[in-house]
């Protein structure tokens, strides 16, 4: 069953590491990605930009509505991905505690409802 672990983190104090720190966690992520990518369990995965050159669309009433960042203001917001196919929920989460960002941030573990054919 595939599971989409979403990762929310604090973006304004990630922006504010300096590089030397960003990269033992980038290799972390990578290191766990490839692991997944080996056993045949990660669908996909990517970092996404930052929510101040994300938009919002809303249609109501046949009218599209855009807005400038995020959908809502939070303290976390989602940094990135994986999605991942694996046998069932509490392996979903084994794997979302291995995700770097759980350390400073948190991993939601949604469920993916496959495609009717």
């Amino acid at each position: 069953m595939e599971y989409l672990l979403l990762i929310y983190h604090v973006e304004t104090e990630y922006e504010k590491l300096p590089a030397e720190q960003k990269e033992p966690m980038h290799a972390e992520y990578r290191k766990l990605m490839g692991e997944l990518g080996a056993q045949g369990k990660l669908r996909g995965g990517n970092q996404l930009a930052a929510t101040r050159v994300a938009k919002t669309v809303r249609m109501r009433k046949k009218k599209k509505g855009v807005t400038d960042g995020p959908f809502a203001e939070t303290k976390e917001q989602l940094g990135g991905y994986f999605l991942v196919d694996v046998a069932d929920m509490d392996e979903a989460v084994a794997i979302a505690a291995r995700i770097p960002g759980a350390q400073t941030g948190s991993v939601e573990v949604r469920p993916v409802i496959p495609r009717q054919a």
